[in-house]
């Protein structure tokens, strides 16, 4: 424990973090591994944010939130080597859907990754001139910062590709952005690029081919162990009001905290959930009501009967714009499913799934669906964040300012590998450490008692 100064008024904890996914555990544990008391308040009843392994009533537990790992990403490598986890091969598949042209295709995932490939080539070509150091964004290149006043469907105008092609490679990344690519920063599609060392196919990779096994609370166990945090679930933050010397935070049940520093982990699109005293700076105000792309959904599938593993691709005007096959269970299949835009499809309305996967292959029935409305959720407002046409070039680096005794962390405001796994444990790591080295945390008086 450390020894505070007398004459400062009595506070409930060193720093208090709102919002329990990876970015608020990661940056809990850090600083209470360093002697810091911090007390930890999540909304949910549960730790894990927009991460949530569960049991589900299509027969398995299922990943409803954030799922996809890889050891290209350094931050979540480092936890799993730690704690000895493994990754999960996601299964393989015999033949590709897609719909281009308004017709259905069907063909060999080779014949598809041909069609596919010189639009995803061309959208990623430079990305390592603009992100030569992927997870340090600043200084920012040149490029960089040209790329990021372009959208995804600007850029594929300018590649001069036949509309087949432009459609195929439209679709890829509306699956990538979990939004329109109209309103997708071309400047993130380099980014990924780059962090996968400028190879598009290790983003694709990256995105799909593996998962923690067991799930990814084991993930966020490892990363909790050895935390001496208090927490707090079930507790509603309202209000963020710093003076001087420390932090009030008001919970919805009319309780005050007092603590010297906050960490806060609201994602972009439900930043504005909170009222701050005194408000956060213009820059950080508009860069929360403007919000972030992915306002799509993630939807689980009971298929009857054995399906031969399969995946589809669509436009994005379409409610699903990808199916595939994931397991086997008792004689059926598990399929799991992606769309730009919640507002389009009931999750649950077995019927409205089965017809939006229809459009691909009639002849599958659906018994049950299962999945988390992120988007309407409103302690997220959207799924992983994927940033506008501007966010690089104009609005991060403000985003990741501290405020005053308030700092904002999580996967959203990551430099590396934000709207993942890794980028919310980057943040929150980050926020700790900065805490710890540039703040009166741990004052040279303070000794080891």
């Amino acid at each position: 424990m450390t020894q505070h100064d007398p004459n400062q008024a009595e506070t409930d904890a060193d720093v208090v973090v709102i919002g329990g996914g990876f970015a608020g555990v990661v940056a809990a544990r850090d600083l209470s591994r360093a002697g810091v008391d911090v007390l930890l308040l999540e909304a949910r009843d549960r730790l894990g944010g927009r991460t949530w392994h569960r049991d589900s009533p299509l027969g398995r537990p299922l990943e409803l939130g954030g799922t996809f790992v890889h050891w290209l990403q350094p931050h979540v490598w480092a936890e799993m080597t730690a704690h000895g986890l493994e990754l999960e091969p996601s299964p393989g598949v015999d033949e590709v859907y897609w719909i281009m042209g308004g017709r259905v295709h069907q063909a060999s995932v080779e014949e598809y990754s041909a069609l596919v490939e010189p639009g995803m080539a061309g959208l990623t070509d430079g990305a390592r001139d603009a992100f030569p150091m992927p997870h340090r964004l600043f200084p920012m290149t040149e490029s960089a910062r040209a790329a990021d006043v372009l959208s995804i469907t600007d850029r594929l105008a300018q590649l001069g590709l036949d509309a087949d092609r432009t459609e195929v490679a439209r679709s890829r990344w509306t699956l990538s952005f979990n939004g329109s690519p109209e309103e997708g920063s071309w400047a993130q599609a380099l980014r990924l690029t780059a962090l996968c060392g400028g190879d598009w196919t290790m983003v694709s990779e990256a995105n799909r081919a593996y998962t923690v096994a067991g799930g990814t609370g084991r993930l966020l166990d490892a990363v909790h162990s050895g935390s001496t945090a208090r927490i707090r679930l079930s507790t509603l933050v309202t209000d963020v009001r710093q003076d001087e010397d420390n932090v009030r935070v008001l919970t919805a049940d009319g309780e005050t905290i007092t603590a010297r520093h906050a960490v806060v982990t609201l994602p972009i699109n439900a930043l504005t959930t909170i009222a701050f005293d005194p408000p956060l700076s213009h820059g950080k105000r508009a860069a929360a009501e403007r919000g972030q792309v992915s306002t799509g959904f993630k939807v689980w599938m009971r298929a009857r009967g054995r399906i031969t593993p399969f995946i589809a691709f669509a436009p994005d005007d379409c409610p699903l714009t990808m199916a595939g096959t994931e397991y086997e269970q008792d004689g059926d299949t598990i399929l799991l499913g992606f769309g730009p835009d919640a507002a389009k499809l009931d999750l649950h309305d077995v019927a409205a799934v089965e017809s939006a996967l229809h459009q691909w292959r009639p002849d599958i029935e659906l018994i049950a669906t299962d999945g988390h409305d992120w988007t309407a959720d409103p302690l997220s407002g959207e799924t992983w964040c994927m940033p506008r046409p501007g966010h690089l070039s104009r609005e991060i680096a403000e985003l990741q300012r501290p405020e005053g005794r308030v700092r904002l962390a999580g996967g959203d405001y990551a430099d590396g590998w934000a709207g993942y796994i890794d980028g919310a444990l980057e943040s929150g790591r980050r926020a700790a450490h900065r805490l710890l080295n540039e703040t009166d945390l741990l004052r040279k008086d303070d000794t080891p008692c």
